[in-house]
């Protein structure tokens, strides 16, 4: 399993974990290392800035050039010398980080958590000069007052129901689209979110080739080849470059070292072909969370 079921799962799932939506966790003090990294002492300053930050302009005439870079570091100061790969990393996964999910883990979530949001997503306007579209579901966002504290974004969120919510994350699930969970200072869950190139941290991650903002999925897809027909609809729904065609054998074959476990590839299979597995149980993929084997 990812690091953040050690830490914060007790070796189970840690998205799975209520303590992680628990409303003591946004006012608790942060510690001297959580506000080295995030400059704040709370969780619910955190969230107060980055919504104020990060979604306010893609609802409002904000100029996008506002928008903070989603996932990056909160320090402003300058360096001269730049962190490694490995701080970066370690300074993330404390500040904001994510995992991949399948739709039936997301909907997991859904059924944990006691009040949905759905609101625009920041990364969208950034990336694609979108606004108000609403890729980004906010976990418990009532809860902590932001409807209050924003009167000017309220007309714009829709609190849903967790049927409404699943229904709209299948539909997303049959479009191709990444399901992600992310942190607000770990292990604190934030949002469920629906990704693809135009999320800033896919782009930044997988399309550029930078450093981890999310782990991979806790599970793999496999083909089997006994009912994979050969139609390669699967080949253009994978967002990671994990499947590869045999003309000698009419079937599609999935990297266990490059999936990244999201499943959306299963939707267009008309023949069932592709599962998920456990990601321990292939040896080869067992151990690979945030490694981009593509390098």
């Amino acid at each position: 399993m990812c690091d953040f079921c050690t830490k914060h799962g007790e070796g189970k799932k840690w998205y799975l974990q209520v303590k992680n939506y628990a409303d003591e966790l946004l006012y608790e003090e942060l510690s001297s290392t959580q506000r080295d990294i995030v400059k704040v002492t709370t969780r619910v300053e955190y969230l107060d800035n980055l919504f104020e930050n990060f979604v306010m302009p893609a609802i409002s005439s904000v100029s996008k050039e506002q928008i903070t870079s989603h996932g990056a570091p909160t320090s402003t100061e300058p360096s001269d010398v730049l962190p490694s790969e490995e701080t970066t990393v370690a300074s993330r996964q404390i500040e904001h980080f994510g995992q991949i999910l399948p739709i039936e883990d997301a909907e997991k979530v859904i059924d944990i958590a006691s009040s949905i949001t759905r609101m625009a997503c920041g990364c969208r306007f950034a990336n694609a000069g979108k606004k108000d579209e609403r890729y980004h579901f906010g976990l418990m966002v009532d809860r902590r007052g932001t409807l209050e504290k924003f009167p000017d974004a309220a007309a714009s969120l829709e609190v849903l129901d967790k049927e409404e919510t699943k229904k709209t994350f299948r539909k997303y699930d049959e479009e191709g689209m990444i399901h992600m969970i992310w942190t607000a200072v770990t292990p604190y869950v934030m949002c469920l979110c629906n990704c693809d190139r135009d999320c800033s941290n896919y782009r930044n991650y997988i399309q550029k080739r930078g450093t981890p903002r999310f782990f991979r999925a806790e599970y793999i897809c496999k083909v089997d080849w006994n009912f994979c027909k050969g139609c390669r609809s699967c080949m253009s729904r994978c967002q990671f470059g994990a499947k590869t065609y045999s003309s000698a054998l009419g079937k599609v074959y999935i990297d266990p070292t490059r999936c990244f476990g999201c499943g959306v590839c299963r939707a267009v299979c008309e023949n069932d072909a592709i599962t998920i597995i456990p990601r321990h149980e292939d040896t080869e993929a067992a151990n690979i969370w945030l490694q981009d084997t593509t390098k």
